[in-house]
């Protein structure tokens, strides 16, 4: 094993994030794991994990990490905080080319910073091993089943982030009711949805096939899951092939519309790109026997596939009100009034669990790479920036530091 020192750095972006990559008692384990391993963290008031609960594990907690090997963190590193000649690994939000971030970028080529993204972090076949996905997917979805039961006055939760654990946010499902033909209709099969999933199941909510859903009136509350060949189909009419509509997604259109037409609440798990087709438009909101009246957009892309998500909400305030008429905010409860969750950063609101969830993966998923042989190329293929330059996966980026 190699011999390296570790430092957990302070989140230093603004509202301060809570969240680690790993917990007081993965740091324990780590040491253990690896007892030629030098581990420290430095010194937060932020933390869903205090500082003496680090050392109470036995993990030295330390003002100035300057001195560690690698650098772990969540979010983006502020550029005072960046340490020169060091790797760190965070979601440095650059790989799309983010305009906010791209003096970021030019500041970890200036000061010879090996970046590591946990975005980027895959297997061969391209398979994402971290990323807080499956708690986007738990806690979106506790927030979709509040934002209805808050407009509908049928029921009250309390809110995810004043939840001490996932452990009390799931007792609070015990006070949901559903209307008795109540349907739930879902988009995305990956992390986010299978998160999704874990709370719908804890409803003992029937899960029914796509047709079914379509085609039939329940007497108990039922959901679907959608692939995308469920929700978009060629523009010629002939056969959807899913390696084609991710090739050519111009050749495709929605055809979600007639789940609208009978869905009481979507929750949008999927991934998007900007090429393929938008999923709701303000056109569709705007027919007569468009029914969907809540929309707990966990993928929260602006301006994007749904057109009720005008905004992202916040942890504080995670529900605003559009007229499907005018596709606008409001602030006007009626007929035509569509509830929308759309909190861009959802796992924060379980910061315990979403670490730990998260550091589990970095420790069976990464460490062994970072620490033995990468012989799979796993940091390597997300290493955005070495030794000042952009790394030849991410050549792609050349324009976009220079300002292009």
């Amino acid at each position: 094993m190699k011999s390296m020192k570790i430092g957990i750095i302070r989140e230093g972006k603004t509202p301060p994030d809570k969240r680690v990559p790993f917990t007081p008692e993965q740091c324990k384990l780590i040491k253990v794991r690896y007892p030629q391993l030098d581990l420290v963290v430095q010194e937060s008031p932020n933390r869903a994990f205090k500082d003496q609960q680090y050392r109470d594990a036995g993990i030295k907690v330390v003002a100035d990490i300057s001195d560690a090997d690698v650098i772990f963190g969540v979010k983006e590193v502020p550029i005072h905080m960046l340490h020169p000649d060091k790797t760190h690994f965070f979601f440095s939000h650059t790989i799309k080319e983010q305009p906010y971030n791209r003096d970021l970028l030019l500041a970890m080529m200036d000061r010879n910073i090996k970046m590591v993204d946990y975005e980027c972090l895959t297997n061969k076949k391209g398979k994402r091993l971290v990323g807080f996905g499956r708690y986007a997917g738990i806690v979106g979805t506790y927030n979709g089943l509040l934002a209805y039961g808050k407009t509908t006055k049928r029921f009250n939760l309390k809110p995810a982030h004043l939840c001490e654990d996932r452990v009390e946010m799931e007792s609070e499902l015990s006070n949901i009711t559903l209307p008795s033909n109540f349907k739930i209709v879902i988009t995305g099969t990956g992390r986010v949805g299978k998160g999704a999933l874990e709370v719908i199941d804890k409803l003992n909510i029937k899960e029914v096939a796509v047709s079914d859903f379509l085609n039939i009136e329940y007497t108990e509350p039922v959901y679907t899951v959608l692939g995308v060949k469920h929700y978009n189909k060629r523009l010629d009419g002939l056969e959807f092939k899913t390696s084609e509509f991710y090739e050519s997604p111009e050749l495709f259109e929605s055809n979600f519309y007639r789940f609208a037409q009978v869905a009481d609440l979507y929750i949008p798990c999927h991934y998007w790109d900007s090429e393929a087709p938008f999923i709701i438009t303000k056109e569709d909101m705007k027919k007569p026997d468009f029914k969907i009246r809540t929309i707990a957009d966990i993928s929260c892309d602006i301006d994007g596939p749904i057109a009720s998500t005008v905004r992202p909400s916040t942890i504080a305030d995670p529900i605003y009100y559009v007229n499907r008429l005018t596709g606008e905010e409001t602030t006007e409860l009626k007929a035509d009034t569509i509830t929308v969750m759309a909190v861009d950063n959802l796992p924060c609101e379980l910061p315990k669990d979403a670490s730990e969830d998260f550091g589990e993966e970095l420790i069976n998923n990464i460490l062994p790479n970072l620490l033995g042989t990468d012989n799979d190329r796993i940091i390597y293929r997300a290493t955005i920036t070495e030794r000042g330059e952009l790394n030849s996966e991410y050549d792609y980026l050349k324009g976009y530091a220079e300002g292009n």
